[in-house]
């Protein structure tokens, strides 16, 4: 049923050990606003979730529609951070260049539920970047929103 929810296209990463870690995610929400907090989901399982589990600093990086090179990056291959793409930001947290808008945040929770867990951050750092189209995440492929014909 999931796969019919829309998703916006998210990039998390992490400094562990001095080593950049980072993987794509469509389970990036707001949780509050004061004080600012976001949470994901992740499986345990992961090669990533080491890093998640072992560090105090995490960035998100919200995507745009020009940005999905960069999340097939991240969700398919090993070699995620070769190249200049990124720089070390606040924190030793690896930030990404050319994204809509990136968070860094300190870790508030790390809730375990069977293989998977909600992490809880609170926001620190933070930047926007180019106004433009979100990228979408639906039936197992990206996407862009349309304009509906509709004015209020």
């Amino acid at each position: 049923m999931f796969r019919r929810h829309a998703a916006g296209v998210a990039i998390i990463t992490a400094n562990f050990n001095g080593v950049p870690v980072g993987f794509t995610a469509t389970s990036v929400a707001s949780l509050s606003a004061k004080p600012p907090r976001f949470t994901f989901n992740m499986a345990r399982t992961s090669s990533s979730w080491p890093a998640v589990a072992n560090t105090t600093y995490i960035g998100v990086h919200m995507l745009g529609l020009d940005n999905q090179e960069l999340a097939d990056r991240f969700a398919r291959t090993s070699n995620r951070f070769e190249g200049d793409h990124w720089e070390l930001g606040p924190h030793g947290v690896p930030v990404l260049n050319d994204v809509a808008g990136w968070l860094i945040g300190k870790v508030q929770m790390r809730l375990s539920f069977e293989n998977n867990a909600v992490v809880v951050v609170e926001v620190v750092e933070g930047a926007v970047g180019a106004d433009g189209a979100p990228l979408l995440y639906h039936s197992g492929s990206y996407s862009q929103p349309a304009p509906l014909d509709y004015e209020i």
